[in-house]
């Protein structure tokens, strides 16, 4: 059952103050990553707010008599209330989802008929639009692939979540290594059939975490190339693990 910051997890005024000072840059962090998905309009700041919040919540709420660090707590409370507040903000709007699942039903499509991974004119050609007005798409679309990053709990109580009840070594659980090694194939065999400039793109903005004005200079194309590869590329990605 639930069990909140209290009795013997109480904490004084003092140490709750200073719990929250000392995880503050675990949100700058985690809303700056989060951030860099995201079309320019969403403002860092307000992720910022969102993810105290969050940070809140967790010092508030953790359960110190579970084996689960507070660093590890905070970071999923974290990430959910930012989640959560892109979401109430409809920062995705109905229109900018749907072009995503048609560009990615396209490149489905495409590759089933052509037996290979289809050009940019190919996939245009597919979804009956210009290779422009295609682009255009694959701009407006960069910040939908952000997906859930965990999923909460669905307690029965307030503040209640899977997360509570799991040891730090959950993530050496046979189940676990397992379904993380056939993740890591199935996206390993999907950056494979990449092009090799958005397979490039790829590495250095989620491997080596460069801006894409620092991967343009590597690959010598224009920063909003890069954009429109990079959305490109993560479409192709996620049409290929789709079809498994």
């Amino acid at each position: 059952m639930y069990t909140k910051l209290a009795n013997q997890n109480e904490v004084s005024a003092g140490e709750r103050e200073c719990l929250i000072l000392e995880h503050l840059p675990q949100v700058e962090l985690i809303a700056s990553r989060i951030h860099n998905k995201l079309p320019s309009s969403v403002v860092l700041d307000d992720l910022i707010s969102a993810g105290v919040l969050g940070l809140i919540d967790a010092v508030d709420h953790f359960d110190r008599t579970m084996n689960v660090k507070l660093k590890t707590y905070a970071e999923h409370k974290i990430r959910g209330a930012i989640l959560d507040s892109l979401r109430s903000l409809d920062w995705a709007p109905r229109n900018k989802r749907r072009k995503a699942k048609l560009i990615e039903q396209a490149i489905m499509e495409s590759e089933r008929r052509l037996q290979r991974a289809p050009t940019e004119e190919e996939v245009a050609i597919t979804l009956e639009i210009t290779l422009e007005e295609y682009r255009r798409w694959l701009v407006e679309t960069r910040g939908i692939n952000l997906a859930p990053i965990e999923q909460p709990g669905r307690g029965d109580s307030e503040g209640t979540d899977v997360l509570q009840f799991v040891s730090d070594d959950e993530e050496q659980w046979p189940s676990k290594l397992f379904e993380r090694a056939e993740l890591s194939r199935l996206v390993a065999v999907a950056i494979e059939r990449l092009p090799d400039v958005e397979r490039t793109i790829v590495f250095l903005y989620y491997r080596k975490e460069l801006t894409l004005r620092q991967i343009s200079k590597v690959v010598h194309l224009h920063e909003t190339r890069v954009s429109q590869l990079k959305s490109q590329a993560v479409h192709r990605m996620r049409s290929s693990l789709q079809a498994k």
